[in-house]
């Protein structure tokens, strides 16, 4: 809760006030409404202002003992044009925090202890600062345990037999095995890059010759503190063409560490990275995570299974890893299966859970994050069902996994990361960090013995202080374009008046393998559109993940058919049974993916349904898939290369169909998204202005696929904000509502 925020209550009040008015520049007071009895925050409406300066929370991680937490928060103020960030300890009975760093340079807290903790600190010329504190006085006893000269980050500690201490990290390695930093290299004296083969360039950099690679050493405690035990960090990767964590989103869900050694995950080497999925699990064996020389990796085979790779977890006991590993090596979105190495002494033998003679697996969701059970005999995985991400409870040897797993109850919304609340192997409970459509962090005991889940911080007080609750939500199912269902999430206005009717907010959303979920989001929050008046839709069509590989598969070969006549379902739907939803005054938002549907239905009878349209990042012409970074994406998804099966390019392509574009629209597009490059977005602007169609263009020169800096986060929004509400009608209602305020305020003065 925004009550977190520092230790004194009264300074806590003080604080919200600050971030309040920051969050509502030249609101008056009948904006804001502060409840002093218990210190909450509320905003009485849910804005842009406020979705970007509430505060954000790290998962929490819980100590040995299961009784204190430690997690992050950062805030960003508008007045101030400046972001903060802490590290907090949060006490796991009362659910209230403690501030123990207040350091915009410090990030990654991890326990050393039950009562000290480990984080890092950037410097100067792209030092790195390890430092260890402890809870009791923070501050007053932190001691520097080592300064890395260069950038590392996602570490992971374990101790080990020898009461020593792994650490391991992850940092740039130049290509003799070195550790990069770019701070305090030569700059070259020419900006050319020069390449002969793929990759070029990767979601939004242009590849050099240094590589993600993973570091270890050892930590031993002397006189009360611990120091390193080695010569520093020694790479795990080097001389083996190897790179860990993935590009360009692996972190330390890429790799782990036990008392026998560190496992990792890898693209293959011997394979181009824009051409194939396929990332390996190595193991390098390790005794005291001081060698000099590490043993080279070694890969662990897994027959039948050669795409992507992802979240390897040693067993307690260290023999173990389960994994999750996908079939198709040409397919970013295949089904990841739960995998089971059962001894890290022989890596020729390797179990699929659920298999089935078919190949296609006994069950059909998607198993993502993977914990081992305190006793070792579970795994706890969270899996995506309907619109959210669940916890499911799966036996740990897939021999006795003969039934499909159940979910676990927790907090409403979706589970985004789940710990062991102690360590000890008789704990059978968890602390679960989940997000939903109302709330942006929260933090709850669940115990799957019992299925029933306790909530113990949540950061936003379930919604109440951003004037959201759970009464907005609801669904919606109704049938697709063939036999099966399609399922849509419905978010209305705070102040919802089933007697009236509101204008329709329709989002469509990327991937196009992905989903809208009961989750938070800082882009594409339905609240946000909600507040201002609209009954938000957000539809799950063909395409869509957490509804069966069925469903998810049907688009291939299919962008502009199933999913174009799921979403004209959905219309209908919302026209016969929603009659609160006014569709007359429909707008519909998209990016990526989504964006494409925007371009797409422009060309086409549901385009005409809609007042204005929003389109972000996204695909004008099919023909130009190529210029992607990521070329097994068209190759699997228009199923063929542009030169083997140009006519599955040319079928769904919206810039075949731009003499039907009639609709105002509002482009947005970034310089550095490599994804779908900047002319995608010129391209459909161009053609509406030379039509004389109502149209916009945003550009962000310092944005990639997503927008992520809060000043461009906030004019994305204002412009979105000011486009659809132009074209709805809703810009006329609040100006009239506006204008009877006034009226009314008058009346008043005057009696």
């Amino acid at each position: 809760m925004w009550s977190l925020l520092l230790l004194h209550p009264f300074w806590n009040l003080v604080l919200s006030c600050i971030l309040l008015i920051s969050a509502f520049p030249g609101a008056d007071a009948s904006d804001i409404s502060i409840a002093v009895s218990n210190m909450t925050l509320t905003a009485t409406k849910f804005t842009p202002e406020v979705l970007l300066t509430a505060p954000r929370r790290s998962p929490a991680i819980p100590n040995a003992k299961g009784t204190k937490a430690l997690f992050t928060v950062t805030t960003y103020s508008f007045e101030t044009h400046r972001k903060t960030s802490q590290i907090r300890l949060l006490d796991i009975e009362s659910g209230q925090s403690t501030l123990l760093v207040d350091d915009l340079s410090a990030s990654e807290p991890t326990w050393i202890g039950d009562d000290e903790f480990l984080y890092l600190k950037s410097g100067e010329k792209g030092n790195t600062t390890v430092l260890v504190d402890k809870i009791a006085r923070p501050g007053s006893q932190a001691y520097e345990v080592t300064t890395i000269k260069a950038r590392i980050s996602n570490i992971k500690i374990k101790e080990l037999t020898n009461g020593t201490v792994a650490f391991v990290c992850s940092a740039s390695a130049t290509p003799d095995g070195q550790l990069s930093n770019p701070a305090t290299a030569k700059k070259p004296y020419s900006s050319a890059k020069v390449y002969t083969s793929l990759f070029v360039r990767h979601w939004d950099e242009w590849l050099g010759e240094d590589k993600n690679s993973l570091w270890y050493t050892a930590l031993e405690k002397k006189n009360g503190r611990f120091t390193l035990t080695g010569n520093g960090l020694v790479n795990a990767l080097a001389g083996s063409k190897l790179e860990s964590p993935v590009p360009p989103f692996g972190g330390t869900g890429d790799f782990d560490i036990s008392p026998t050694g560190l496992v990792f995950v890898a693209k293959d080497p011997e394979l181009n990275p824009a051409l194939y999925t396929k990332t390996d699990l190595y193991y390098v064996p390790l005794k005291t995570f001081t060698e000099e020389q590490p043993p080279s990796p070694q890969i662990v085979e897994t027959p039948g299974l050669e795409g992507y790779t992802n979240s390897p977890v040693f067993s307690h006991c260290g023999r173990k890893v389960a994994f999750t590993r996908m079939r198709s090596k040409q397919y970013e979105s295949d089904k990841p299966r739960l995998v089971l190495l059962p001894d890290i002494g022989d890596l020729s033998k390797t179990e699929e859970f659920f298999a089935s003679d078919d190949g296609e697996g006994a069950w059909d969701y998607r198993p993502e994050t993977i914990l081992w059970s305190a006793d070792d005999k579970s795994l706890y995985v969270t899996a995506e069902k309907n619109g959210r991400v669940h916890l499911w409870e799966v036996p740990s040897n897939p021999a006795d996994a003969k039934d499909t797993p159940s979910v676990i109850k927790t907090a409403d919304g979706s589970v985004n990361d789940i710990r062991l609340l102690a360590e000890a192997e008789s704990s059978s409970k968890l602390l679960v960090s989940s997000t939903s459509l109302v709330d942006n962090s929260c933090y709850s005991i669940v115990n799957p013995s019992a299925n029933s889940t306790d909530i113990v911080s949540s950061n936003s007080k379930q919604g109440k202080t951003f004037g959201l609750s759970r009464s907005s939500i609801g669904d919606i199912t109704f049938k697709g374009a063939g036999d099966y269902d399609v399922h849509a999430l419905v978010v209305r206005p705070s102040n919802f008046d089933e007697k009236k009717k509101y204008p329709l907010c329709f989002l469509i959303h990327g991937g196009p393998q992905g989903a809208w979920q009961d989750g938070w989001s800082n882009r594409w929050n339905p609240a946000v559109f909600a507040e201002q008046g609209y009954v938000v839709v957000s539809p799950n069509p063909t395409g869509s993940t957490g509804y069966g590989m069925a469903l998810q598969n049907g688009i291939k070969g299919q962008w502009g058919g199933r999913p174009y006549e799921d979403l004209v379902k959905a219309f209908e739907h919302i026209e016969e049974n929603m009659p609160y939803v006014d569709t007359d005054r429909a707008v519909a938002l998209g990016a990526s993916y989504g964006g494409y549907m925007i371009n797409w239905i422009q060309g086409h009878p549901l385009g005409r349904k809609f007042k204005a349209l929003v389109c972000h990042d996204g695909v004008f012409s099919t023909l130009n898939q190529w210029s992607t970074e990521e070329l097994f994406f068209p190759i699997h998804d228009f199923e063929g290369t542009i030169y083997d099966n140009r006519a599955g390019y040319e079928k769904w392509d919206p810039a075949q169909h731009v003499n039907e574009w009639a609709i105002p629209q509002l482009i947005i597009h970034s310089e550095l998204d490599y994804r779908l490059p900047i002319t995608e977005g010129l391209a459909p602007f161009n053609v509406l202005q030379s039509k004389g169609i109502p149209s916009k263009l945003v550009m962000f020169p310092d944005e990639n696929h997503w927008v992520l800096k809060p000043e461009n986060s906030l004019v994305w929004h204002e412009q979105v904000l000011a486009w659809i509400n132009k074209y709805s009608g809703v810009e006329k209602e609040t100006q009239e509502v506006k204008e009877i305020a006034i009226v009314e305020d008058k009346r008043q003065k005057t009696m």
